[in-house]
């Protein structure tokens, strides 16, 4: 098949492909006399395993690993436990991240209860004031903030 058909069949980009290839994370394709590229279904079985990785989160560096593996199936796999062990701390920072800034952005809600003019605005007031202050107070423990 060409680049095209492999595009649309892994429901992606020609440069997505180009790329993958570039970066060696699909095997290079045979050429046809007239220098077209000629993918075959292996190349759709990796690129679907790359879109995949991707789609957890994975970074090319830990795709790529898998891959080698991949190429090399009677190596062992304790590498790749602790790669997706350090992919599920990973997430679950960010996962703490993403509930400290819901919890900041609640706080910040709170400040604004009623429909009022823009200038009685206490979210308003707060977004201003850390733009001003360069701090947000939104979250900073202390006098006058809304913790």
């Amino acid at each position: 098949m060409r680049i095209g058909e492999l595009a649309q069949r892994c429901e992606c980009d020609v440069e997505t492909v180009r790329f993958y290839e570039r970066e060696g994370l699909i095997d290079a394709p045979a050429r046809e006399g007239n220098g077209y590229r000629r993918y075959a279904d292996t190349h759709l079985a990796q690129l679907h395993f790359i879109r995949h990785c991707r789609s957890l989160g994975m970074g090319l560096q830990e795709v790529r690993t898998l891959r080698r593996f991949q190429a090399d199936p009677d190596s062992a796999c304790g590498e790749i436990n602790q790669m997706i062990d350090g992919q599920i701390r990973r997430i679950h920072q960010k996962v703490e991240s993403l509930r400290l800034l819901e919890g900041q952005l609640r706080l910040l809600r709170d400040s604004c209860h009623v429909n009022q003019k823009a200038a009685d605005c206490g979210i308003l007031h707060n977004l201003t004031q850390a733009a001003r202050d360069g701090a947000c107070t939104c979250h900073t423990p202390g006098p006058g903030n809304l913790d």
